[in-house]
């Protein structure tokens, strides 16, 4: 391929050979129109007028009390959908459309993504098929319901852990067999080379606006700048526009789930080891033959073994710092920011939310922190009450 998609040692592209030439095609397209003038001025216009950008830089008055330093929410959750999803969702699916693509297919776990994909399927007429865990369908149903109100077919994937790995493992097999009309329009920032590159260009939206934001409302650049670690696409979307801003740091939270030393969690960059998954090297939970282990999260968008080559390599080179929250405390931390500011912040989000509370008490007052808040929780409600009743 013309970019060999590496990060240090991670990423690339290992995949059966029947797949190279579509990744090959998509690769040729997207350098071909991601600073075409056509191509740019649609989607910035489709990034304003269907999605809702520029989102809001907002000021948490009565969490940043709470805490006892400032934090300031990037208001991703007030995109059409409800997710950051949607960035990556309007940029490949106009990619396929110029690349004259008929036929959409996803996986999804929390179903963000699954829903921002069945949109921008109805948004441009084409045949939509979206892969979930048979658990996540369940999870997730309120989701499930809109992408197929949208017109998508949500196929139920058995197997495994029933959750995202396995929903990917689905999607690529049926990619393999009909990539000529089919466009692959993966989620996050894993995946072969080039969806890291490609997710990541789509998404750095969401630091771009974040960068000037701070300039043009605080007057300097945060001092930390927080996002939740899953497959990392909001995360990688924030972070890009401050890597060069050595004074900034770089948190990304991953899923502890029931804690780190269970092996009962989601956190391959807290205690994973170097492997290849879904045609992409990084941090994986595996055991010492190689195998993939069972992940566990109370939130199914972070329920993930892997996470994306480029963070792997920012952890490596100690530009990023990676930390784990517990379940518990994402819990305690949905109930305390949506008394704090009404705003109901997805499981996912909430995740970074619960390392800023965990600060409390060690950080100065003039600290200023931006936390990315990729997703509202309307979804979480019923997981959020159910765990509440246990």
């Amino acid at each position: 391929m013309k970019q060999k998609g590496r990060f240090g040692q991670f990423g690339g592209f290992y995949v059966p050979e029947v797949l190279i030439p579509a990744l090959e095609e998509m690769e040729k397209a997207f350098y071909k129109f991601y600073k075409d003038a056509k191509f740019t001025a649609e989607l910035d216009v489709l990034y304003k007028d269907y999605a809702g950008r520029p989102t809001p830089l907002y000021y948490a008055t009565r969490f940043s009390e709470l805490v006892g330093f400032k934090v300031y929410i990037k208001r991703e959750d007030l995109l059409h959908g409800g997710a950051h999803k949607v960035n990556n969702c309007l940029g490949q699916g106009l990619l396929a459309k110029y690349m004259g693509k008929t036929k959409l297919i996803a996986e999804t776990g929390a179903g963000q993504h699954g829903l921002a994909t069945s949109m921008i399927g109805a948004l441009f007429g084409m045949q939509t098929k979206i892969f979930m865990g048979t658990v996540d369908v369940e999870r997730q149903s309120v989701n499930v319901h809109k992408m197929r109100l949208c017109g998508a077919e949500v196929i139920p994937v058995k197997g495994g852990t029933e959750t995202l790995k396995d929903a990917i493992n689905e999607a690529l097999r049926y990619w393999t067999a009909n990539v000529t009309d089919t466009f692959y329009l993966f989620g996050t920032v894993c995946g072969p080379h080039p969806y890291p590159t490609i997710v990541k260009y789509f998404q750095s939206c969401i630091g771009i606006e974040a960068r000037e934001q701070c300039l043009e409302k605080i007057g300097k650049l945060p001092d930390i700048v927080t996002a939740c670690v899953g497959g990392g696409s909001n995360a990688i979307g924030i972070f890009s526009a401050f890597v060069d801003d050595k004074d900034v740091k770089l948190v990304g939270v991953e899923p502890a789930g029931k804690g780190i030393e269970t092996g009962k969690h989601a956190a391959p960059l807290a205690a994973g080891s170097v492997g290849i998954l879904h045609g992409t090297k990084m941090y994986l939970m595996q055991n010492k033959e190689g195998q993939i282990l069972d992940t566990e999260s109370i939130s199914a968008g972070l329920d993930y073994p892997g996470v994306g080559p480029e963070h792997c390599l920012l952890k490596d080179t100690g530009r990023a710092r990676y930390v784990a929250v517990k379940d518990n405390d994402v819990l305690d931390i949905f109930d305390i920011f949506t008394k704090c500011e009404g705003i109901l912040p997805a499981l996912e989000s909430a995740h970074s939310l619960a390392w800023v509370y965990s600060q409390k008490g060690k950080l100065p007052a003039d600290t200023t922190v931006v936390v990315n808040l990729s997703g509202r929780g309307d979804k979480d409600v019923d997981i959020v009450e159910r765990n509440r009743l246990k």
